[in-house]
């Protein structure tokens, strides 16, 4: 059975993708898929940071499409988990060294080594945006409780739709009391403008920077908030659909449903 290409993207920069596309990857193989992340942000460069391996790339994707490489050969293992790898970009090339056509034919070739091939597309809707999605069979994306990511959102659903790729949502860093104090966005104020299936909410959390500098994934680091939202995220993408979606709440909030639920309040 081949694997399934899924695309992580997003309309504004800066929302979270990259450490979504390694959370979500490492959730994946944590529950036995072989999973592999291209980073396809060329000429920038910032999974391998993420996950811990700058130091171990020799080939990346631009490599492997012009035909310098094997595909095997670019594909870095990762250190704590045996099926993740990472497939690097370019930093000394400009996202016109690819095309859809060679992202079609290297998905071909990933597609027949892994069950999950994540695709870290860059910010914006260019020619890097077009690569990122040409072999995409679902996209992912990440938009953050803010106005201008939301636009920005709905612009890059309405392009996935027209190229009859299935979208759903990822909402970032919610600050739950910004929420309640009526400050940010509600994850239903989001769901409601955008109109796409919802597949996770993830909580502010201190713990992505912690996880960003030491190069382990959020959802192997315990007590993370993140991290857990994440490991959902990837058991959802991987056939269970209907686990519930955790919404993020301050603890007078929690308590007040746990005391409701036991008969103390109102």
């Amino acid at each position: 059975m081949e694997g399934k290409v899924i695309v992580i993207t997003s309309g504004k920069g800066g929302v979270g993708k990259t450490t979504a596309t390694a959370s979500i990857g490492a959730g994946l193989a944590v529950e036995g898929k072989r999973v592999v992340v291209v980073d396809m942000d060329i000429g920038l460069r910032n999974l391998d940071v993420v996950m811990g391996l700058e130091n171990r790339i020799v080939y990346n994707v631009v490599d492997v499409v012009h035909g310098r490489c094997k595909v095997m050969q670019a594909a870095i293992k990762d250190r704590r988990l045996d099926n993740l790898y990472l497939i690097p970009a370019s930093q000394s090339d400009n996202k016109n060294a690819l095309t859809p056509d060679g992202m079609r034919q290297l998905c071909g070739q990933l597609r027949e080594e892994f069950d999950f091939v994540l695709i870290d597309c860059p910010a914006g809707i260019e020619q890097g945006f077009e690569n990122s999605i040409a072999a995409a069979d679902e996209a992912v994306v990440i938009c953050t409780p803010e106005v201008s990511s939301v636009r920005d959102a709905d612009r890059v659903i309405g392009l996935l739709y027209a190229r009859s790729i299935t979208p759903k949502l990822v909402v970032n860093r919610i600050v739950p009391r910004m929420v309640e104090r009526g400050d940010m966005l509600s994850h239903e104020d989001v769901v409601e403008v955008l109109a796409i299936e919802l597949l996770g909410l993830i909580e502010m959390d201190e713990q992505v920077v912690v996880s960003t500098n030491t190069g382990v994934p959020l959802v192997l680091q315990k007590e993370s908030k993140a991290g857990d939202a994440f490991r959902r995220i990837a058991l959802r993408l991987n056939g269970q659909p209907d686990l519930p979606v955790e919404v993020p709440q301050t603890q007078k909030r929690f308590w007040k449903k746990i005391s409701h639920k036991l008969g103390f309040g109102k």
